[in-house]
């Protein structure tokens, strides 16, 4: 492999208290047949990680639960930083899956195929929605009442953002400026977080909006395995 395709390549840090599991994890990275990704930092010790290659990776890959204690508020404290994070627990129940969409991370079970935890990797990376079949079962499975009242200009502008437009593009289609379509995504996020289900990623408010009912699955190509789940 030439130094530009290892350039190239999406940069993972694993932060992690199991040396065997940080090694399994940089195994099957290395058999992605695609080689889209490599690890570049793997240890315990979030701050530890981060001060070292870890802290330029393009995702951070997080267990849940360091040395027994579950951090969601160290990765509400990440995400809100701007790092990339899904965060790869054996502890799948769907108060802990909620807790980590709500902190805006993305959530993988530690026996999710090696393809499919690969794939939500590389979506996380390139700012792609993308919700895992742990995610969509946990929002399936919440039935909490309050949802705020998104406009219908605010709504429309989700959609076309969540369908994979940039906001320049949203505002082409929608006769209005880019400002303005970022205006409107700030203001559903501020509405999510006024009822108490904060929504900072792109990928935790798309969560919101199809566990709602305000957006249907089926409309974001990227989001099949809802659907599918929701069915069955």
């Amino acid at each position: 492999m030439g130094a530009d395709q290892l350039e190239r390549r999406i940069t993972v840090a694993i932060i992690e208290d199991h040396e065997v599991v940080i090694d399994g994890v940089r195994s099957w990275v290395d058999r992605d047949p695609d080689r889209r990704v490599r690890v570049v930092a793997g240890g315990a010790d979030v701050d530890e990680v981060l001060a070292g290659p870890g802290g330029q990776a393009d995702v951070l890959l997080v267990d849940l639960n360091l040395r027994g204690t579950l951090i969601v508020d160290r990765i509400a404290e990440l995400t809100e930083a701007g790092y990339r994070v899904v965060v790869f627990s054996a502890h799948s129940e769907p108060e802990n899956v909620l807790a980590v969409l709500d902190a805006g991370a993305e959530f993988l079970e530690k026996d999710e195929s090696r393809e499919h935890c690969v794939e939500t990797i590389v979506a996380v990376a390139e700012d792609r929605p993308y919700v895992t079949p742990s995610s969509a079962g946990a929002m399936i499975a919440d039935d909490r009442p309050v949802r705020p009242a998104l406009s219908g200009q605010e709504l429309a502008a989700l959609k076309h953002w969540f369908q994979g437009m940039s906001k320049a593009s949203v505002g082409r289609r929608m006769g209005i400026s880019e400002a303005t379509v970022k205006q409107y995504i700030d203001r559903a996020r501020t509405k999510y977080a006024a009822v108490g289900r904060r929504a900072t990623t792109k990928d935790a408010l798309l969560a919101r909006a199809i566990q709602d009912g305000l957006i249907q699955a089926g409309e974001i190509g990227e989001y099949r395995s809802l659907a599918n789940r929701s069915e069955s």
